[in-house]
């Protein structure tokens, strides 16, 4: 697809139009080969402000993706889960779902996380790490090395992918919520078997669900109708899995309800780092602990459905507060620094 028919292609989404799902994926692997100048990427996101993404349009670019991905199957052996946020929430927590998985870790579970540096946030997952300073690497030896010394590894988005590259200048000049963290939780290289996934809208969980029916990933999607895209104990909260769709309340799980100002995440990546420090030092506040316990909970039950909630939330919180998850922090930093 040359300049001309990026041009055409722009002018039928400009009207409105959907891209097949070939189409979809002929404009990522495209923009991932360099074809596109930042203008022209900038406007292909820029649709998306204006209209909703299809399934369709959804499905082929990820299937890009997922073909020009750094392969990284072997970890599959590990049988781990993948913690996410779509992000693009705008409510600028800080690093809940990454806490998130060095709880479970902690917990004696095996975790790829997929992340990123903060698009629309201040800090991403990739932003926390170098604060703590994290080298990230593509190498498969490293990773089931981390995996069987901390039951974690770490995969930087950018190094896995080309078009997440192409297009990292263009999301954080535009500051905003884009088709990318839609498609962020559905790209990990490992394509994991085992996902928690957090989405920002009643819309975005219905899309997701709808994909995760087509593949053989045991899933949980969660969602705060207050507009978080994770469990955050500040309002009701929906959650869909393989078997279930059901609404929660915090106080459900005696929880008490969460002040939106304590799940601030910063004004810089360092701030976010203290607050990441001080979670897993078991000094953070009662409610940061119990919103990182939750989102960990989950992803534990998504392991073992047999296990009830409450059980769950038991396990997440016994190995925050008896510093397993710290400890398995401490061994991921002693590998990946």
């Amino acid at each position: 697809m040359n300049n001309k028919s990026i041009k055409e292609i722009l002018n039928r989404m400009f009207d409105h139009q959907y891209l097949t799902r070939e189409e979809a994926k002929t404009v990522l692997t495209e923009m991932a080969e360099g074809k596109y100048n930042e203008s022209q990427i900038a406007a292909l996101i820029t649709v998306y402000f204006m209209r909703s993404i299809s399934v369709e349009e959804i499905l082929g670019f990820r299937e890009a993706l997922l073909e020009m991905r750094v392969n990284m199957d072997d970890l599959q052996a590990y049988d781990p889960i993948d913690i996410v946020g779509t992000g693009g929430d705008g409510k600028n927590t800080f690093n809940i779902s990454t806490l998130a998985c060095f709880v479970t870790a902690g917990a004696g579970y095996k975790v790829v996380k997929h992340g990123n540096y903060g698009a629309s946030s201040v800090s991403g997952a990739s932003n926390v790490m170098e604060e703590h300073g994290v080298k990230f690497s593509k190498d498969l030896d490293h990773h089931k090395k981390s995996l069987d010394t901390a039951n974690i590894a770490y995969l930087h988005a950018p190094l896995f992918n080309p078009a997440l590259k192409t297009v990292a200048p263009v999301r954080k000049a535009l500051a905003v919520r884009t088709f990318f963290n839609i498609l962020g939780p559905l790209v990990n290289p490992l394509i994991p078997k085992r996902q928690v996934l957090g989405v920002y809208d009643l819309k975005m969980l219905r899309l997701y669900h709808y994909i995760y029916q087509q593949s053989d990933c045991r899933f949980s999607i969660v969602h705060s109708l207050d507009g978080y895209d994770e469990i955050s104990l500040t309002d009701t909260f929906k959650m869909i899995t393989v078997q279930e769709e059901r609404m929660f309340d915090p106080e459900t799980f005696g929880f008490k309800r969460a002040n939106p100002e304590e799940l601030f995440g910063g004004n810089t990546p360092a701030e976010a780092a203290r607050i990441f420090e001080r979670v897993l030092n078991n000094t953070a506040t009662e409610t940061q602990k119990n919103v990182v316990v939750v989102n960990a909970a989950t992803a534990i039950q998504t392991i073992e459905p047999h296990l009830d909630f409450q059980s769950c939330i038991a396990i997440a919180d016994e190995a925050l507060k008896s510093g397993k998850a710290k400890d398995a922090f401490v061994k991921f930093l002693s590998l990946n620094g």
